[in-house]
């Protein structure tokens, strides 16, 4: 039961804690700051002080309301509940993601300078790893997996698919963590193996659906 009410409060108290340095920092930050960052992680985009210190804190409600919400919606429930502590980490862990990019625009806006993607490569790298674990143990439903026709048209494709997501979602990760080494290509490093291994995995699907039709 307790660690039950820690996964429940757990990104409730990030999302406070964010409000509280939004309330803090908008004092002492100028009118407008630095709130988007190109694939040089360099700064290229500015916003007012007063979107640059919410935006992030509201979003992080937001998504975990459509977390909270989505899955008692799913026609395939008992699927659902399976997994569902993977899904909870799941979701604590996109929650902290978003409170770390939070804390460096915080960081950066205060004067301290440092590649802002090479910072963000590895807490990506840990999405798509642990986005791996989930896929392992993740059923068949309509919210969380790997999404496609066939893999919705049988448990069989969904299971097959999902034992190759698991490994290429977990190398994806890796991958990210040669951003902090490589900062020049980070960007690269992070996002073209995601896209190559999506477009493997969607033919991957269909083709075991042909085997079995």
């Amino acid at each position: 039961m307790k660690s039950k009410k820690l996964k429940i409060f757990f990104p409730i108290i990030v999302i406070l804690i964010s409000f509280c340095l939004a309330a803090y920092f908008y004092r002492i930050l100028p009118p407008n700051i630095v709130t988007h960052w190109g694939i040089d992680g360099q700064p290229n985009g500015y916003s007012t002080k007063a979107f640059g210190l919410f935006f992030m804190p509201i979003i992080s409600i937001v998504l975990l309301l459509i977390f909270l919400f989505l899955p008692k919606t799913d026609p395939y429930k008992t699927n659902f509940s399976q997994f569902k502590k993977y899904f909870e980490n799941f979701v604590n862990i996109i929650i902290s993601f978003l409170f770390y990019i939070y804390v460096l625009t915080l960081f950066w806006n205060s004067g301290y300078q440092f590649n802002m993607i090479q910072f963000i490569s590895p807490a990506i790298g840990i999405i798509f790893y642990y986005a791996g674990v989930l896929m392992k143990y993740a059923k068949r439903n309509w919210f969380v997996g790997i999404r496609t026709p066939w893999t919705m048209s049988s448990d069989i494709v969904w299971d097959k698919t999902h034992k190759v997501g698991d490994k290429l979602f977990k190398i994806a990760g890796i991958l990210c963590l040669l951003g902090v080494l490589i900062p020049q290509y980070s960007f690269f490093i992070t996002i073209l193996p995601i896209l190559i291994f999506v477009v493997f995995i969607f033919i991957y699907s269909y083709l075991e659906y042909q085997k079995i039709s």
